[in-house]
């Protein structure tokens, strides 16, 4: 059987490798990618694969963008750290949903349950795969705390979040700054990615907001938005191209 593992995490590809390994040796591991755009272009250049594993959290965004782009026809066991897209999931009669960190046990017990469908379920199950959007996953609004109460704030409105260890922070346009208690990996996959961009570890930003980019001596990108920003903007030299192509195509 031969396998492709969708997962952004480099100890997570590998422990996931790891567990494959232990069930069952055969287990071939055709291709790993870290992003939607990755997988999208694997998916097109190469034979499919018997079976997917998919990290519904991506580098550039929620996994079921995929499904906006291309027709995928191939079985998918999903994996997440967060529960709140199980019901997402099954709704695709998903052959199974595994929380992260993935067990030898549940990760057995999924690839039995995929072992068991016949060509005909299969093709049932390939049939529903083309509902999946990404569409239903984009916020317009967020639920921002202040004191005693919860805001609701456009979406539009956001220049930019902001973490560090200890908090995550929403900044909008009129350079208001408020705390906000998800993480940028749960914020990232409730927006659309034609604008906003995961910038790094400590920024997502709104495509609106971007003033102009300095190319800087190693190659990097200096981000400038229209409002203030706590620490310099950079973006990493191997996703420079990605970040400007963005920009311009959205």
């Amino acid at each position: 059987m031969n396998v492709l593992i969708v997962e952004d995490e480099t100890a997570a590809y590998e422990s996931m490798v790891e567990i494959l390994r232990e069930i069952d040796p055969t287990i071939l591991i055709a291709g790993n990618t870290e992003s939607v755009s990755q997988t999208v272009n694997w998916l097109n250049t190469n034979t499919a694969p018997d079976l997917i594993l998919m990290d519904i959290h991506l580098s550039d965004g929620s996994a079921f963008l995929i499904f906006d782009y291309i027709e995928v026809e191939v079985p998918i066991i999903f994996t997440t750290a967060y529960d709140e897209y199980a019901i997402e999931a099954f709704k695709v009669n998903s052959i199974d949903y595994l929380l992260k960190p993935v067990k030898t046990s549940e990760l057995q017990r999924a690839l039995h349950k995929f072992g068991k469908w016949s060509p005909a379920e299969i093709v049932t199950y390939l049939s529903k795969m083309g509902k999946l959007t990404s569409a239903s996953h984009y916020n317009d609004k967020l639920l921002v705390p202040v004191k005693d109460k919860l805001i609701p704030v456009a979406v539009r409105q956001v220049s930019y979040f902001y973490t560090t260890e200890k908090n995550t922070s929403v900044c909008l346009v009129d350079g208001n700054m408020f705390t906000y208690f998800r993480t940028l990996d749960q914020i990232f996959s409730s927006l659309n990615p034609a604008n906003f961009y995961r910038a790094n570890k400590q920024y997502i930003v709104a495509r609106n907001s971007v003033k102009n980019i300095t190319i800087w001596f190693d190659s990097r990108l200096l981000i400038t938005l229209d409002t203030e920003v706590p620490e310099p903007i950079y973006i990493s030299k191997n996703k420079a191209a990605d970040f400007k192509a963005w920009i311009v195509n959205g």
